[in-house]
């Protein structure tokens, strides 16, 4: 039931911006605006509905998984979960993008390779802001930590996926984006690296 909850309160949040907007532009963006307002919306929900990831652990929780499992396995674990969260709100926050913010716009666009650059984006995402919650629940300062640490180190990666997304628009082919696909890819993969050889320090204190 809390499950359902969570995930009515990110949906809920996700299609009153793309309304908002909606009503407030009544389809007169560029091409580079579309792709901002869509990556802006995407973030915020992205920390809305992450920052909790390690909030209601009380101290007989940690002790229980500590017995369980590994911190590589919790982290992982998290992270998949994370990942997938992201990757599904990304989906349905695309689709409702495109039936209120979508048309002429888009007309040529390469809409598969945006949609694998969302995928992929979306993940990326999930992994930084899931080692940050950790930090922040581990610093004892919850989601304020978060949001002051969050934005500086998922900026860049913004950028990239922003740019990549673009070239998706713009109907670029597969090799001619190719340089920031890997480059969000590669930034995925080096999250997921730095998240399973650091939070074991964070799990021993």
């Amino acid at each position: 039931m809390r499950r359902r909850a969570v995930w009515g309160g990110m949906l809920l949040y996700v299609i009153s911006a793309i309304y908002v907007c909606y009503l407030g532009v009544r389809g007169g963006l560029s091409l580079p605006v579309w792709n901002a307002l869509f990556w802006i919306i995407l973030l915020f929900a992205a920390f809305n509905a992450l920052a909790r990831s390690f909030q209601r652990e009380d101290a007989d929780r940690q002790h229980y998984l500590h017995s369980l499992a590994s911190p590589q396995a919790v982290i992982l674990a998290r992270g998949a979960y994370a990942a997938m969260t992201m990757m599904v709100l990304s989906l349905l926050s695309l689709l409702c993008y495109i039936l209120l913010l979508g048309g002429p716009v888009i007309a040529g666009a390469d809409l598969v390779q945006f949609i694998v650059v969302v995928m992929v984006g979306g993940a990326g995402l999930a992994a930084v802001l899931t080692l940050i919650s950790a930090i922040s629940a581990r610093a004892g300062n919850g989601i304020g930590l978060m949001a002051v640490l969050g934005f500086p180190v998922v900026l860049p990666m913004l950028l990239s996926i922003m740019r990549a997304s673009k070239g998706a628009l713009d109907g670029l082919s597969w090799s001619s984006n190719s340089t920031y696909l890997l480059w969000v890819f590669a930034v995925d993969v080096l999250t997921v690296t730095l998240s399973y050889l650091l939070f074991p320090y964070l799990w021993r204190d």
